[in-house]
């Protein structure tokens, strides 16, 4: 019902390659680890509370696994536990545009794009960069990422729109506020039904990835994947749907 149609063999292509060899020595992703390894994933519909359930298992401890600071935005680090699905980003509330509306739960300690929110619950909004947050962003092919994909960007003069939620970067990149449960090997995201427009009836795969902040070289994407862990499927071929529970 609310799938998109947006899923071409050249767009997932850029995700098959697991441990992407880097084109550029300056960039250093975070050494695999078994927190990083996928064991398992699924996806339920959990009728007594209207609500979606993401849930990745891992060979390690889920979250245990973070980056360290650069000191800087350009080069910050991106770590990401991500669920790439076959959603319409409009069910979330960007525009219709081409590309994999993805959920993502993310930890990257130079910066907090989750004004919003107090992920610490420490009675500050700006320092929460580091606990692993939700996002849904819009991943769209690009050859200037080793990953061959990349958050889409919106470039001066373009008219896109974005959920009220968003952090105010030039991303298609909302900060939904979604809840990110971490426990043992086990990584969760909470989404209530209606926040995905209801929809249940699409499928999904979940990988791991390291993603780089870029603000100084044209030659790169702003946000892009340079790194592949692991992906559920082997192929990202988006095999798992949502089971009722």
């Amino acid at each position: 019902m609310h799938a998109s149609t947006f899923l071409p063999t050249s767009l997932l292509g850029g995700l098959l390659v697991v441990g992407t060899l880097m084109a550029d020595d300056t960039i250093t992703p975070l050494a695999a680890t078994d927190d990083l390894s996928i064991a398992a994933t699924g996806g339920y519909y959990v009728a007594d509370y209207d609500m979606l359930v993401f849930e990745v298992k891992v060979a390690g401890q889920a979250g245990a696994t973070a980056p360290k600071a650069r000191g800087q935005m350009d080069g910050a680090p991106v770590l990401t536990y991500a669920f790439p699905t076959t959603l319409s980003p409009t069910v979330v509330g960007f525009d219709d545009v081409e590309g994999i509306l993805t959920l993502v739960a993310t930890s990257h300690p130079d910066f907090d794009d989750t004004p919003l929110w107090d992920e610490q619950g420490d009675g500050r909004y700006d320092n929460d960069g580091i606990v692993f947050h939700s996002h849904w962003v819009v991943l769209t092919e690009d050859d200037r990422a080793p990953g061959g994909l990349a958050v889409r960007e919106i470039t001066d003069g373009d008219s896109a729109t974005l959920p009220p939620t968003n952090a105010g970067m030039p991303l298609y990149l909302d900060s939904p506020g979604l809840s990110v449960v971490l426990q043992g090997d086990t990584l969760r995201i909470l989404v209530p039904a209606w926040r995905v427009q209801n929809a249940r009836e699409f499928s999904f795969d979940a990988v791991t990835a390291y993603l780089e902040v870029n603000t100084s070289d044209d030659s790169r994407p702003m946000l892009g994947i340079y790194e592949v862990y692991d992906v559920a499927s082997g192929d990202l071929s988006l095999p798992y749907r949502l089971e009722d529970r």
